[in-house]
């Protein structure tokens, strides 16, 4: 059994957005030897997440749009006066919201390897969705399989 971990960098250029990073996990699958197993993509940070789904350009906007509807920025969230009031320097953003879009959607996904290749179908991406950009995370991938 090998396990195989490896760090990538993301950086977002806006405040909210989905960034396909399906091909920096396919490259690290491929450097790890596994041909058989599972690959887990986890973000440790609580105002980013990873999903899987389609990368078309206008559902994109819907997710989006679905996101800011469900947690709208402007609403009143008491982390954003806890933040303010905190007594060590703050960034000063208000960013209450993006930690609760993260926690509706997740910090990893795990997938399947099968010949050296994930289970995604055509249509399945890996998107690292950034909610409080502008910034650079980490991602640990890890690699687990024979």
């Amino acid at each position: 059994m090998k396990i195989h971990k490896q760090k990538i960098e993301v950086k977002s250029t806006t405040q909210a957005e989905f960034i396909d990073i399906t091909d920096k996990v396919s490259e690290v699958i491929d450097n790890s030897g596994v041909r058989e197993g599972q690959v887990l993509i986890y973000s440790p940070h609580t105002s980013a997440s990873i999903i899987i789904n389609h990368n078309e350009a206008m559902l994109l906007q819907d997710f989006m749009r679905v996101l800011y509807r469900i947690v709208p920025i402007n609403d009143r969230y008491s982390h954003d006066v806890f933040e303010l009031n905190r007594s060590h320097k703050s960034d000063g953003r208000s960013n209450g919201h993006s930690h609760c879009k993260s926690m509706l959607l997740g910090v990893s996904e795990t997938v399947p390897i099968e010949k050296g290749k994930m289970l995604l179908t055509e249509k399945q991406n890996i998107f690292v969705v950034e909610l409080d950009g502008t910034r650079t995370r980490d991602i640990i991938i890890q690699v687990i399989g024979i």
